[in-house]
């Protein structure tokens, strides 16, 4: 049977969520915690294949599984293996073609950042550090510019020759509570570094240091110029959509 998990875990001391030989992985940490319980030796996939140190609140994961026992013991088995770091939200059974990164229509981040004169040793490994003074308003209205379908080239790390760099952005909106800044996008699927380099463009608009023109520039794939990208600690992969998951 094919087996789908939400799990959620906190990425900082992990060199991203895909298995890597040598590192520990969120990919890894499951698998390993999977063959304790059942004995099988599985390859899991997953919705968003995160960058190292990035978080997660809802990814989805699946892979097949000969374990016969129920849902409920597969749950608390595999929890119990995992390191405080990660946790299984929830557990299903899906049907046997149901692939978490393809069959996606969408998926939401959350970029966090605590604007205030001083850091905060108990947020400060899930948010990005920024004492300067940020003009919200215009942040604000910076993001609406990145709606639409846009080639996002000066938006993410170097990718393979003839991968598509076009991608829809169906949400994108700032939002503030006292001294925490929080960047919220949703698209149909998301490049290496995308999400930071975008929110290291509204940074740069928020302190006066680039302006909508040029933003607008960037967005439309013109020029030498690159946005910068901030630090992984800021950055939660939020939700996961789907139209036939979890059972609707």
């Amino acid at each position: 049977m094919r087996l789908a998990l939400i799990i959620e875990y906190e990425g900082t001391d992990y060199s991203g969520f895909q298995f890597q030989e040598n590192a520990s992985t969120i990919q890894g940490e499951l698998e390993k915690s999977i063959n304790c319980l059942t004995g099988d030796i599985v390859r899991i996939k997953g919705a968003g294949r995160t960058d190292a140190g990035v978080h997660a609140k809802n990814q989805v994961i699946a892979f097949d599984s000969k374990f016969s026992d129920d849902l409920e013991v597969y749950f608390r088995g595999i929890n119990y293996y995992l390191p405080e770091s990660i946790s299984v939200k929830s557990i299903f059974e899906v049907s046997e073609d149901f692939d978490p990164r393809r069959d996606a229509t969408s998926r939401v981040y959350k970029y966090t950042i605590l604007n205030s004169d001083s850091s905060s040793p108990l947020l400060r490994r899930t948010t990005y550090f920024d004492s300067d003074y940020m003009d919200i308003e215009i942040m604000k209205k910076a993001s609406q510019m990145f709606l639409g379908v846009h080639d996002f080239k000066k938006f993410c790390s170097p990718v393979k020759t003839g991968l598509s760099t076009v991608r829809e952005i169906f949400d994108s909106k700032i939002d503030h509570e006292n001294s925490l800044i929080f960047y919220t996008v949703e698209g149909n699927a998301f490049l290496p570094r995308q999400v930071r380099r975008m929110v290291g463009s509204l940074l740069k608009i928020a302190k006066g240091k680039m302006n909508l023109d040029e933003l607008f520039e960037l967005i439309c794939a013109k020029g030498d110029n690159i946005s910068p990208s901030l630090p992984a600690n800021g950055l939660c992969l939020e939700k996961v959509n789907y139209e036939h998951f979890p059972n609707k």
